[in-house]
């Protein structure tokens, strides 16, 4: 059987498979894509059977296509930590799938190998914004402040090189961006081994959020606030990191990101307040392309006319 691995491409989705093929080492197709590409698993062809193993990725928004295989014969391992609706019972599907808004993919990976890699699940979590696992993680590795401070930087810089509409907006495409990691045991080989990379990004990063500091939202109120950004690749790179560090600053508030396509249409990120992590999945499911969950959630393409009734959707899941 061949072997398909399926991961998102950002932070969480890279530590994670990197945990699974430093424990398992095997050569596998990679199919991957920017951070809002999830549904992926249509991908995997139908010329044979496989083994999969999809990571970090609604299992809802691939449920079709995991059944397909199975009536195939292939085999899929599937760890997640999105909405993931009906799961079927089969003999040759396994399922870690666990929503509750303190997990990440990493984190389940490194459950599954009972820490084995712990430390790039670190730096996943905090890709994840979910910086009370990380640190809680982190302590219990014994690392230092200096170690936290640098991994969660990377795990920044990683989950923001997935952002963008497109490949071509990205600094490394998230395959590559993998191969790098997983050529590393533990993410400080990764700084120094792959120096060129982590610099890369981090200075791609900081050029990015220079910009994102000028702007102001549009509409702010103590339970939201709604920010535009322009049609420019840094605004679609920056829209995701940004939300995360503006609830950061902000923690009773949810922000919501609406960066402009350029086709009467806007890409969405959304991030519930860090006190109240809930509800944005539940707001951009009512919405096409709409996808994520509890505490960050996105759309693809909003239609501009549809925008009053989004901030009217936010509004009566966050106003108190």
């Amino acid at each position: 059987m061949a072997k398909y691995d399926v991961f998102n491409g950002d932070a969480d989705g890279i530590c994670a498979l990197a945990q699974w093929r430093l424990a398992h080492p095997a050569d596998s197709h990679l199919v991957t894509g920017v951070k809002r590409d999830i549904a992926l698993v249509s991908q995997v062809p139908n010329d044979a059977q496989h083994e999969v193993t999809a990571l970090d990725i609604s299992f809802d928004k691939n449920r079709g296509d995991v059944e397909r295989l199975l009536a195939l014969g292939s085999k899929v391992f599937y760890c997640d930590h999105h909405f993931a609706g009906e799961i079927p019972d089969h003999e040759n599907l396994t399922t870690v799938i666990n929503t509750a808004p303190e997990v990440c993919t990493a984190l389940l990976i490194n459950g599954v190998l009972k820490g084995a890699f712990a430390d790039w699940a670190v730096v996943g979590a905090f890709g994840d914004n979910l910086h009370k696992s990380a640190q809680a993680l982190g302590k219990t590795l014994n690392l230092s402040d200096d170690a936290l401070d640098l991994y969660e930087r990377l795990g920044l810089y990683l989950n923001y090189n997935g952002y963008g509409p497109s490949l071509e907006d990205l600094y490394y495409h998230p395959a590559d961006l993998y191969r790098a990691v997983v050529q590393c045991h533990s993410p400080m080989a990764f700084v120094n081994e792959q120096k060129m990379v982590f610099d890369t990004l981090a200075a791609g990063y900081e050029s990015d959020m220079s910009e994102a500091a000028a702007l102001v939202p549009e509409t702010a109120t103590e339970d939201y606030a709604i920010y535009r950004l322009p049609n420019a690749a840094w605004a679609r790179r920056v829209s995701g990191v940004f939300s995360n560090s503006l609830v950061e600053d902000n923690p009773d508030r949810a922000h919501a990101i609406l960066t402009d396509l350029g086709d009467d249409h806007s890409l969405v990120s959304v991030r519930a307040p860090l006190n109240r992590r809930e509800g944005a999945d539940t707001l951009v499911r009512q919405f096409p392309t709409g996808g994520g969950r509890a505490a960050a959630a996105g759309i693809n393409r909003l239609a501009e006319a549809d925008v009053p009734r989004f901030i009217d959707a936010l509004a009566k899941i966050y106003e108190r």
